[in-house]
């Protein structure tokens, strides 16, 4: 079931740069998108994880939150200080801590969460921060205008894992259902349906023929061909 929800927001373009703070770095990605990294300690060392944001005239919408939750507010201040813009809504990919952990943080802000039901669940199972707000199916926000896609491919990374189609600016971010071009293997796949993955990636690639950049979750990159290399790793690791 598709949704279509209308927030009264408009588009601000900023010029493409990168900006910094320790352990968060900034980088324009096109029109009015952003990516940024985090760093988290995993498996005795620190790792990337990467994150989106839409920049709007009324505020700013964030795509998953920070891994390291201490980065949370030196990403808002961030957001703040180059764009004179609060963050206004934040959405997460999936339940895990990389992409969900910081909603409790936010909603102390008072800054609104969302997730897809499936999410809410599994967060609400493993007793993990929770998003205030769900939808259910592929939904369609509308902000000032500018129209974004949450797209269910079927199970992957985890049986909840959406991507979500920035269509004005054939933007793909597919969070950890999406593997770098740089990753060698599928990474954390305690939760993964390697036999379904393939799959799921091929409906992405039918849905969004025409991304010019697809967005992984770690270790960055923003060719579209990281969708064909996932759907090798997932083959290679079953």
């Amino acid at each position: 079931m598709k949704r279509t929800i209308f927030l009264l927001l408009s588009v601000f373009v900023f010029p493409r740069c990168v900006f910094a703070q320790k352990g968060l770095t900034i980088q324009h990605l096109t029109g009015p998108l952003y990516t940024y990294v985090t760093w988290h300690e995993n498996d005795g060392e620190q790792y990337p994880a990467t994150g989106m944001y839409l920049v709007t005239r009324k505020g700013v919408v964030i795509i998953d939150t920070p891994w390291d939750t201490t980065q949370i507010g030196p990403l808002n201040d961030s957001i703040r200080l180059k764009h004179h813009q609060p963050v206004v809504m934040v959405i997460a990919t999936h339940h895990h801590a990389d992409r969900a952990g910081g909603f409790d943080v936010y909603k102390r802000m008072g800054i609104p969460t969302y997730s897809t039901q499936l999410t809410f669940a599994l967060c609400e199972q493993y007793k993990a921060p929770k998003a205030a707000y769900t939808f259910k199916g592929d939904t369609t926000f509308t902000i000032g205008g500018y129209a974004f896609q949450t797209f269910y491919p079927g199970e992957g990374h985890t049986k909840d894992n959406i991507v979500i189609w920035f269509g004005p600016d054939k933007v793909l971010y597919g969070g950890c259902f999406v593997k770098s071009l740089a990753a060698k293997d599928a990474g954390y796949v305690a939760e993964s349906n390697l036999a379904a993955w393939p799959a799921s990636i091929a409906r992405v690639q039918q849905a969004f023929p025409g991304a010019k950049y697809v967005i992984p979750g770690h270790l960055g990159g923003t060719s579209p061909a990281a969708l064909e290399h996932t759907s090798e790793l997932a083959k290679q690791q079953r």
